[in-house]
């Protein structure tokens, strides 16, 4: 009996650690609602040939049925699968899923049900995860076995080779040929048994997924392939078999398919009584095509399989229902009730900015419902961020229609008009324009809402509680800023299109035009956007302080913020540094129940001098800061961070001669604060894993010492390093998302996740529909490099993170992707020193 939470060995197959706390399970791929009613127990038999019970009301419809299947398989690409059982009429019929089971299955209990592969793409590649092949794998082996998957002898014999590669690992001559004498894959294996162990030998090393692709790879090039075949006759008499695959109605006679009759041909189909007729289009040199099938529950069948295929390999959203008639009606009323091919693949084609503008329309939701919110904010927040939204909106759907037209059937001619994009790019780079009132107001939007929150202490909370959901993963302030980061992404796009076409390509201008307008409109933005980024790191860094007031002021510029070791009569004690263009403030992480810094000092950068001094105390990159007849001294824990510090503190100390006077006293007045000699709080002892990868489990919890053990600070202090703020900007620009396959040190198999890499910290996301991520790796402190071949990876594509003991190793799907990932991480992982910044030349 199968219990809520319990899923199969299929799953177990992959070799995935269950110390993960991650699957391939999709997000909001809960048990299915049961209706109310007594259960019925359905038995339903697996690829695999084994059996399960499900318990289902037997008021439930068959997607009940089927999705509670689907989430005890743990399987996500489940539309490509289906539940057949035999009819009272002994014909093997398909479960309808909108239709409640009682009036399918007559006596359930008694009735076995078959979870088989329904929709057989054209391209094996097409099916994203890994347990979607092995299903499809032991699909193949069935028919194999049944002779319904027909072949040469040398096609028969390459596929065992790859299923018993699969099923006991690499070629031993005893063990091969005792295994072929115990289990049948094929009939007449016997006479082909010296072919098959010919090609179980190049096998060797080859792992079980793999040997799952390349099994597809051959059966999917087969003609009997996914075939179904149905028995007709045509006008003559003469015997037939109809079929129906991705492209269209199949004419088969015995295994030799003799015509095919693709969608774009067919104008119709229907039947009436046992005649099954297509209707084709006038182009076409016959009208109609009749054929005969044994019974009309046989002609109806094979018509309901046809209009579900159509719908999933051709339409771009499921059908809706048509509204049924008052009195009469008349026709069958079925239609495809699942998600189209189209959807299963280009769902996650398209990400990560419209998810963030539906967190703001969220937060705006809350915010309507509060009465301490001034409704000058309300209005404010709706007229920036509403018209983004929709823009965006439109935006993607128009390219994903485009982009889903560049696979069709159609001539070179119009593919090539259709194989465009900088007509879309430039249209949305004109209507971003238009909205350039609306980003300007974004910088206003933030301030308000500081101000407000600041005014009002109800709505602080009611802010600061919906940051810690767990959906707002990072700042709530960073979201609101996301349509000025989006514009930086746009450029990037538009610049890499524009150096990879020629100019004789028919995108190019409309992409180099698109690009002068986003590069104009980020030019009148950026100088709003430097500021209110700063602005930004600076309320975010109020949060993490304790005993500091006003923080966040007109003026004040982040610089630089990390780790040093300051030195005492004590030895070298770990500090927090944050370094502004006016002061120099210093701190510990106290045991608190807030986790934050607790500020001991500030140090006036207005003639403020900076030596090294490695010789003079022995200490290994150890500088000197020397202000108002004081001196401290402070290590780095490189020669490379030392440089970085130095560097920054003498720009700071020649901004703090243009600062006139901004250096207030910052420390809280209820802070008993000395010079250099003043008591220490208790340092924490915490090490890595407290905050180093985890978020919080939920967001229910309440006060102010939540989500504090993720934020850039903490992870410096854990890693020991620095981030200035040139960094941060240089992270805005360097932001991805993508599949990527993700491999521990000691683990065998590879784990499938969507990641989104923002703010130094890769977000990994069961799928990219998910709605917060399960886990995140801080980057900062991070070496990235590629996997050396001592390491046994064995695969293209690879790069790996490494941070003392922890070794991670990511896979991507091609080189282009791996050199992104490589780009953008690389910004993570080294922190910028002004001059080489300054001194670089752009990458392509």
């Amino acid at each position: 009996m199968v219990e809520q939470g319990q899923t199969s060995l299929a799953g177990q197959r992959l070799g995935a650690p269950e110390t993960l706390g991650i699957s391939t399970l999709e997000p909001g791929h809960k048990p299915p609602a049961m209706p109310p009613g007594r259960l019925v127990p359905i038995r339903v038999l697996l690829l695999d040939d084994s059996e399960e019970i499900f318990d289902i009301s037997h008021r439930a419809s068959g997607r009940v049925l089927f999705e509670t299947v689907c989430l005890h398989l743990n399987l996500i690409e489940g539309d490509y699968f289906g539940l057949e059982f035999q009819s009272h009429h002994r014909k093997m019929v398909w479960l309808d899923l909108l239709k409640p089971i009682r009036k399918q299955i007559t006596r359930p209990k008694h009735t076995v049900l078959r979870f088989v592969v329904k929709f057989f793409p054209p391209d094996h590649s097409l099916l994203l995860e890994e347990l979607t092949r092995y299903l499809f794998a032991l699909q193949v082996r069935q028919d194999l076995a049944s002779g319904r998957l027909t072949c040469s002898d040398a096609s028969a014999s390459l596929l065992v080779s790859h299923i018993i590669q699969s099923e006991i690992g690499d070629f031993e001559e005893t063990q091969c040929r005792q295994h072929l004498l115990n289990t049948n894959y094929i009939p007449d294996q016997m006479a082909l048994m010296d072919k098959i162990m010919e090609f179980h030998h190049k096998h060797i090393g080859q792992t079980p997924a793999e040997s799952d692709y390349r099994l597809l790879e051959v059966a999917s090039r087969l003609e009997m392939y996914g075939i179904r075949l149905h028995p007709a006759k045509d006008r003559e008499g003469t015997k037939l078999s109809l079929a129906v695959a991705h492209g269209g109605v199949l004419v088969f006679q015995g295994h030799n398919r003799i015509n095919n009759f693709n969608w774009s041909k067919i104008r119709k189909l229907s039947f009436k009584r046992r005649r099954f007729l297509i209707k084709l289009r006038q182009n076409v040199n016959q009208d109609t095509l009749e054929f005969l099938m044994a019974s009309r529950d046989c002609c109806k069948m094979f018509w309901k399989v046809c209009v579900e295929y159509h719908a999933f390999f051709r339409l771009f959203e499921e059908p809706r229902p048509k509204p049924k008639p008052v009195l009469f009606s008349r026709g069958s009323s079925f239609r495809f009730s699942g998600r189209t091919q189209k959807q299963v693949i280009d769902y996650s084609a398209f990400l990560t900015y419209l998810k963030d503008l539906e967190l703001i329309t969220s937060f705006q939701g809350v915010l309507d419902k509060e009465d301490c919110v001034p409704e000058a904010l309300k209005t404010l927040l709706s007229s920036t961020y509403e018209p983004l939204h929709s823009h965006h909106t439109h935006f993607l759907q128009e390219l994903e229609e485009r982009l889903s037209l560049w696979e069709g059937p159609c001539s070179t001619e119009v593919k090539g008009e259709m194989q465009r994009i900088g007509d879309l790019l430039l249209k949305s780079a004109q209507e971003l324009k238009a909205l350039s009132g609306q980003l300007q107001m974004i910088s206003e939007c933030v301030f308000a809402l500081e101000r407000a929150c600041v005014a009002s202490r109800r709505l602080e909370c009611v802010c600061r509680e919906f940051e810690l959901q767990k959906v707002c993963y990072i700042p709530l302030n960073v979201f609101l800023l996301s349509p000025l980061h989006r514009l930086l992404h746009y450029r990037q796009i538009l610049d890499r299109l524009c150096k990879h076409y020629p100019p004789t390509h028919t995108d190019y201008s409309d992409c180099r035009a698109a690009l002068d307008d986003v590069c104009e409109l980020e030019a009148a933005l950026r100088p709003g956007l430097e500021q209110i980024e700063n602005y930004q790191k600076l309320l975010e860094l109020q949060k993490d302080l304790i005993g500091v007031e006003h923080l966040a002021v007109a003026g004040r510029q982040l610089i630089r913020l990390g780790c040093l070791s300051k030195l005492s009569g004590k030895g070298l004690q770990q500090r927090m540094f944050f370094l502004f263009n006016d002061v120099l403030l210093y701190s510990t992480r106290g045991i608190t129940s807030a986790n934050q810094f607790t500020v001991h000092r500030q140090l006036p950068l207005h003639g403020m001098t900076i030596r090294e001094s490695e010789d003079e105390w022995g200490v290994p990159h150890s500088f000197t800061l020397m202000v108002q007849q004081q001196s401290l001294v402070v290590a780095a824990c490189s020669e490379s961070e030392m440089e970085k510090w130095m560097e920054d503190l003498k720009m700071a100390v020649d901004m703090a001669e243009e600062c006139n006077g901004l250096t207030a006293d910052l420390l809280s007045a209820s802070k008993d604060v000395k010079s250099s000699g003043a008591s220490e709080v208790v340092e924490s002892e915490d090490d890595l894993c407290g905050s180093r990868t985890s978020l919080p489990r939920n967001g229910n919890n309440s006060g102010n010492t939540l989500n504090r053990g993720n934020t850039t600070a903490h992870v410096c202090w854990h890693r020991n390093t620095s981030v200035s703020m040139l960094d941060f900007s240089i992270a805005i620009e360097n932001q991805l998302s993508g599949n990527l396959l993700r491999k521990f040190k000691n683990s065998n198999g590879w784990q499938k996740l969507w990641v989104v890499f923002t703010n130094f910290t890769l977000f990994f996301y069961k799928t990219h529909e998910d709605e917060y991520p399960l886990a995140s790796l801080p980057l900062l402190g991070y070496s990235v490099t590629h996997a050396g071949e001592s390491e046994n990876i064995h695969k293209d594509h690879v790069f790996k993170l490494h941070f003392k003991s922890h070794i991670y190793y990511f896979r991507t799907e091609s080189e282009y992707f791996f050199e992104r990932w490589m780009t953008v991480i690389r910004s993570a992982t080294v922190s910028a020193s002004r001059t080489r910044y300054l001194n670089r030349t752009e990458p392509d």
